[in-house]
């Protein structure tokens, strides 16, 4: 059983977040598992060996094809773990990531709400970004 940061480690990447997902809809050859990424098969089999450690997958050798399975265990230990402090619910970390996608995309409108239709920065806003400046000691 690896260790508990062994495990967050892993999850951190969005990637091997995005393969583990795969994953639990069946087994899959490691060809198959590289298809959606743009990125090399040596990229992706450096994750899959990150996700292995973790103990959040095993492979196996099927003939010529190396096949990759989740092993939830790993995760059910994690969860256990933040449920621990009892503040927190079995954690959806899919769901969080596009609450945190959302929330980012939400920054990013209200970001242009200073703009006018011809394109220009309405002043109030270029005079909100001078004394956030002159508060932080910045010239």
């Amino acid at each position: 059983m690896a260790s508990l940061d062994t495990v967050f480690a892993a999850l951190a990447d969005p990637t091997r977040r995005q393969i583990l997902s795969m994953l639990l809809e069946d087994d899959m050859a490691v060809t198959d598992v590289a298809e959606p990424f743009a990125m090399s098969l040596a990229a992706i089999s450096k994750h899959l060996t990150i996700l292995t450690r973790a103990g959040l997958i095993s492979q196996e050798k099927r003939g010529r094809v190396k096949w990759c399975k989740l092993e939830p265990d790993a995760l059910r230990d994690a969860s256990v773990w933040m449920q621990g402090f009892g503040q927190f619910e079995p954690v959806n970390l899919d769901a969080f990531e596009r609450f945190l996608a959302a929330e980012l995309a939400d920054e990013s409108r209200s970001g242009d709400a200073g703009q006018t239709q011809d394109g220009e920065h309405d002043h109030d806003k270029a005079d909100d970004d001078e004394n956030v400046a002159d508060h932080n000691g910045l010239p």
